[in-house]
């Protein structure tokens, strides 16, 4: 018979850890909502568009994307951590940037017939919403460039680097943090309408998963960008 004091310990893997303290993800939920909120009451990005103009709009919603980033910054410090350490991943030759970039055009590619299917099952059609939304004069165009690099950096980070895996350390559950994050991804889309907000919300799903197969943020980010921006194509064919 084994001596009892012969056997190696065990200890238990801890799990996930939790990158920011309770009350700043809670206070974080309600700032997306109150501007989502806030979008869904003028149905377009922000109120500023609705009355003063696409422009000052789009640089209203990257104003407000950087505040919430800085935020965060804020509450992933208090755990030691860094903006970085939620981005990962890391280009030391520029062909791991041709990777990410091969990447994210694969990912745009597949989400997309994903995407064309939910929308055809829930009858959502975004071409009352992009007449609203998208910009027309070169001015406009620019403005909504640059939020469109905005919303590829902030909105990645805010969802994928931190909400995805604070709900996974919260739920113990690295599924149930992906489902939530893109539950709140849709969410904060309402300007979108509902139907609409259920399809962001299956490409947050998308987006999560990829983040969880590459452990970086930088192929989303990039294709969250392209995405994005390629609707500046509809309004040169217009």
């Amino acid at each position: 018979m084994l001596d009892s004091k012969s056997a190696p310990e065990t200890h238990p893997c801890p799990g996930p850890r939790e990158i920011a303290p309770p009350w700043h993800t809670l206070a974080l939920l309600l700032l997306l909502l109150f501007f989502s909120g806030l979008s869904a009451y003028s149905h377009t990005l922000s109120p500023v568009a609705a009355q003063h103009g696409k422009v000052l709009g789009y640089v209203f919603v990257i104003v407000t994307q950087w505040m919430v980033l800085a935020f965060i910054g804020y509450g992933v410090r208090r755990r030691g951590l860094s903006l970085r350490d939620l981005i990962r991943g890391y280009w030391p030759k520029w062909t791991s940037v041709l990777r990410d970039v091969g990447l994210a055009v694969a990912f745009l590619i597949m989400s997309s017939i994903i995407l064309v299917g939910v929308s055809h099952l829930l009858h959502a059609s975004n071409s009352e919403v992009a007449s609203r939304v998208l910009p027309r004069t070169p001015a406009e165009i620019s403005a909504y460039l640059l939020l469109c690099a905005t919303a590829g950096f902030c909105e990645e980070i805010i969802f994928r680097g931190y909400l995805q895996r604070q709900f996974t350390a919260w739920t113990g559950s690295a599924y149930a943090g992906l489902v939530l994050q893109a539950l709140v991804f849709g969410l904060a889309h309402g300007y979108q309408g509902a139907r609409l907000m259920t399809v962001i919300a299956v490409f947050g799903c998308l987006f999560g998963l990829l983040a969880q197969w590459r452990q970086s943020l930088r192929p989303g980010m990039i294709a969250h960008f392209l995405q994005d921006a390629s609707a500046v194509l509809l309004t040169l064919h217009r």
